[in-house]
């Protein structure tokens, strides 16, 4: 098992920026592929961005390339998210996941999630 608690959410005005941790326990964090996915009020969850265990791979989403780094410190058991440049429609929930095995943006996919955390961008 791995247990995942999401941090940093709140709320920011467009063009602000906010980083999200999500901290790990359990399992040996640094064995899991780790994403990053959000939803907002009636849609489907969506991927935004994954990390491989070392840190050496990493795959987004093209709505948030360019604004949003994903990045590990497996020391820590620890993943961000550093997102820059928000704009309304980021507004979501947004979790983080753990994966075996590589780098996926299915959802579907991922074993271990997060409890979320609200992000919200106002125009």
């Amino acid at each position: 098992q791995v247990q995942l608690v999401e941090s940093g959410g709140g709320l920011v005005q467009a063009g602000g920026s906010l980083r999200l941790s999500c901290a790990a326990s359990g399992r040996t964090f640094s064995n899991y592929a780790m994403g990053w996915f959000r939803q907002a009020p009636g849609k489907e969850r969506e991927f935004v961005a994954a990390i491989s265990w070392s840190g050496g791979s990493t795959y987004y989403a093209d709505s948030v390339k360019g604004r949003f780094t994903i990045s590990r410190d497996n020391a820590k058991n620890t993943v961000y998210l550093q997102m820059n440049s928000l704009k309304p429609e980021d507004t979501a929930v947004y979790y983080c996941a753990a994966r075996r095995t590589g780098l996926n943006s299915d959802y579907t996919k991922y074993d271990y999630w997060g409890q979320g955390t609200q992000v919200t961008v106002s125009s």
